[in-house]
């Protein structure tokens, strides 16, 4: 039988995606001697979030399906139906990676000049 992991308050899963350590140029980058570098995953389940939040109108930041980096050292491995995944508090994560094309640019929206002229 398959099990899903159901996360509690403001935790998250997420399923880590193998690190690419190969650049476009055919550079290999090499893991840094003293911090490993941050790690790429999917999150896969999201707590409800902390009960004064939706007092507050605080929402949980991220949604299932969401390609996040976090800190080598988040949360807590554990494994579940032969599947390694991470459990960590939200706040843990470093931010969610977009496409570019889906972010807004300066270009599309006029700058206010300082220069009265």
């Amino acid at each position: 039988m398959r099990h899903n992991l159901r996360p509690l308050f403001d935790r998250i899963v997420i399923k880590e995606l193998d690190p690419d350590r190969i650049r476009r140029s055919g550079l290999v980058v090499p893991p840094g001697d003293h911090e490993p570098p941050p790690q790429h995953g999917i999150v896969l389940a999201i707590g409800p979030g902390i009960d004064w939040w939706e007092g507050a109108g605080v929402r949980m930041p991220v949604q299932r399906g969401d390609h996040v980096v976090f800190p080598a050292m988040a949360g807590v491995w554990i494994e579940v139906d032969e599947e390694r995944l991470l459990v960590c508090r939200v706040g843990e994560i470093l931010g969610v990676l977009e496409r570019a094309d889906e972010i807004p640019t300066t270009e599309d929206h006029e700058v206010a000049s300082d220069d009265p002229d």
